[in-house]
């Protein structure tokens, strides 16, 4: 049976790209100024990074070690416009998207300097304004969509960061097909990255880097998916998640959700010697407004996980949470978790979370230094503005406390509390 399901499969790609399909996103295709949309994104964000037992801001460069403030503190706006164009009528639909980045300085300093929110000049300090434009052509046969140029990706194998006020920009090829509902194939090659703080086309002098992958919904409640990458003179990934929810009582259900990498390095090994494994496995219990979660993250190898050259959101674990991923060679990590949405109690908009993760069996390459350890408590909160001119407005609060012994933070970093305020006010236009 299974080999017959597959290649039904098959049979389906084939009859979607020759235009056999009975219907197709772009036989609905109304023009490229039609389906059109605009939008305007719109981020604040405060940090601190306050550094306890005597750690220092390490990106202070401008005074010697030792007499550098013990916190990082900016406050940035990032804006972002983006209109993607629908697609021209016919068989070959063609359209375009096109995006302008723009973030301001609202609060930083020398001595504060270092959030990751702004690049910075030549005497250390945070850009006041910074501004970058970009674009990609694609094509739509079918269900099918080719994009060539600048673009945000959201791969397990490859992803562009959006954890400050800019997201990361990548620039390259990306083919998606839907043509069988419920299966999802990529496969996309890509030449530059940008990081979140620079208008550089490439920052990271990434060379190449291959991906491929597919995901499928085997039922309305069990999905799965399967991703690969070769990143030139780096390391080649893999990439497997199993998803499956089981429904309970009425406003009750059970969530597993199992993700796993192996990465190896290869050609001039640029991002070091790399040989690891690591899975997690997060069980989720949700009844009414609550939800309860319990996982477990296992590292193994010769190396920590691998990850940033091919995006720094390229990491879809349990515990890689706001400070720490919890990804260290060898490292053991599990978590608890609980999410509560006060939509159920009469305050539609308002939820909190809280979650505890500990890690240990680190080995952290510093000699005699014995076994790393490490743990992080957050703390958040949200509140998404329900109607009015002011809709989907929302306010979040984010808080670390991470710490961890002696080997690991020579080997990571200072104890450090995260502390973040977000505003998001996102515009549709068009």
């Amino acid at each position: 049976m299974q080999v017959m399901k597959w290649s039904v499969i098959a049979l389906a790609v084939a009859a979607g790209t020759t235009q056999m399909a009975f219907a197709s996103s772009q036989s609905e295709s109304n023009g490229i100024v039609e389906d059109s949309s605009f939008n305007i994104f719109n981020r604040i964000l405060y940090q601190n990074r306050d550094f306890r037992n005597g750690g220092e801001n390490s990106q202070h460069t401008a005074k010697p070690a030792g007499q550098r403030n013990g916190y990082r503190e900016e406050t940035g706006l990032g804006i972002r416009l983006l209109f993607e164009s629908g697609f021209t009528q016919g068989t070959v639909g063609v359209g375009f998207d096109a995006h302008s980045l723009s973030s301001i300085k609202l609060d930083s300093g020398k001595g504060r300097v270092g959030t990751g929110q702004f690049d910075k000049t030549d005497d250390h300090s945070a850009d006041d304004t910074q501004s970058e434009v970009g674009g990609a052509i694609k094509f739509r046969i079918s269900d099918t969509v080719l994009k060539h140029g600048n673009q945000f990706v959201g791969s397990p194998v490859f992803s562009t960061d959006d954890s400050r006020i800019l997201p990361e920009v990548a620039t390259g090829t990306l083919l998606t097909s839907n043509e069988i509902e419920g299966l999802e194939l990529t496969a996309g090659r890509f030449t530059a990255l940008s990081s979140q703080t620079s208008t550089d086309r490439d920052t990271f002098g990434l060379n190449e880097a291959n991906i491929i992958g597919a995901s499928y919904s085997f039922t309305d409640n069990f999905s799965g998916a399967i991703h690969a990458s070769d990143v030139e003179d780096h390391f080649k990934k893999k990439y497997i998640n199993l998803n499956y929810n089981l429904p309970l009582a009425a406003e009750q259900a059970l969530n597993f959700d199992f993700n796993a990498y192996k990465t190896d390095d290869q050609g001039r090994k640029l991002s070091g010697d790399i040989d690891n494994k690591i899975w997690s496995l997060a069980a989720a219990y949700s009844m009414g407004a609550h939800k309860f979660t319990l996982a477990h993250q296992r590292s193994s190898g010769d190396s920590a996980y691998a990850y940033g050259i091919d995006g720094n959101g390229t990491i879809w674990l349990a515990n890689s949470v706001q400070f720490s991923d919890f990804d260290r060679e060898d490292e053991r990590s599990w978590q608890a978790r609980y999410d509560l949405n006060m939509a159920s109690y009469g305050v539609p908009g308002l939820s909190f979370m809280t979650r505890y993760i500990t890690g240990d069996n680190i080995e952290t390459g510093v000699a005699g230094a014995g076994e790393g350890k490490e743990h992080e408590w957050d703390i958040e909160a949200k509140y998404v503005i329900q109607e009015g001119a002011a809709k989907d407005l929302s306010f979040r609060v984010r808080n670390a406390i991470w710490r961890a012994n002696g080997a690991q933070n020579a080997h990571y970093s200072s104890d450090v509390n995260d502390f973040r305020l977000i505003v998001e006010y996102p515009l549709e236009v068009l």
